[in-house]
């Protein structure tokens, strides 16, 4: 067998790298999988968009199927914003959701009051609908400054959110629009 010199130096150099690998406690046989046998049958997997800014990253949602809780959240790696990548924010997610400090009931404060008090949802919904009624009226334009028929409020303003899909904004800006808002924006905009 006739090996030229440079033969001779890449099959050394390729068996330097092999030993010295090898040396390092790198094996080129098989391992056995640590995940297999882990019990993955009552987790159910969601997509997911993260709620934070307006990128639109991609999540999977871990849930126990028998509890309904959040078990883990990581990212998707076949969303193509983001490939599994999350920045901080996203990678923290799980902690929003299963958080003991986490404020489960509405606070309200009254005017001039220094006490917050629990109240129902019942309540706190009521209360957004009386007051966006009040600020609808009080703001409400029927004519313009050349008289011209314009049903508009000027008292109140919507900013969508960046998490939100086409479907969901065309929804949100047609029931802006239904009570007369002009001042309509988006996040991603911003």
């Amino acid at each position: 067998m006739h090996v030229t010199r440079r033969e001779f130096l890449k099959i050394s150099g390729m068996a330097s790298a092999l030993g010295a690998l090898a040396g390092l406690g790198f094996d080129v046989l098989p391992i056995k999988s640590y995940a297999a046998g882990l019990e993955t049958m009552s987790v159910k997997e969601t997509t997911s968009i993260c709620p934070y800014c307006a990128v639109g990253c991609g999540q999977i949602v871990q849930t126990d199927k028998a509890t309904g809780k959040i078990i883990n959240t990581e990212g998707d790696s076949d969303h193509p914003i983001n490939e599994g990548s999350l920045c901080a924010k996203g990678a923290a997610l799980y902690q929003l959701a299963v958080n003991p400090a986490r404020w489960t009931q509405v606070l309200y404060r009254a005017p001039y009051s220094d006490k917050w008090e629990e109240k129902t949802w019942d309540w706190a919904l009521d209360r957004i609908a009386v007051n966006v009624k009040k600020s609808r009226d009080a703001g409400f334009v029927t004519k313009n400054a050349k008289n011209q028929e314009v049903n508009r409020t000027e008292g109140i303003a919507h900013i969508g959110s960046a998490a939100l899909d086409n479907e969901e904004c065309w929804l949100l800006q047609a029931i802006m629009r239904s009570l007369g808002l002009v001042y309509i924006e988006h996040q991603a905009r911003i």
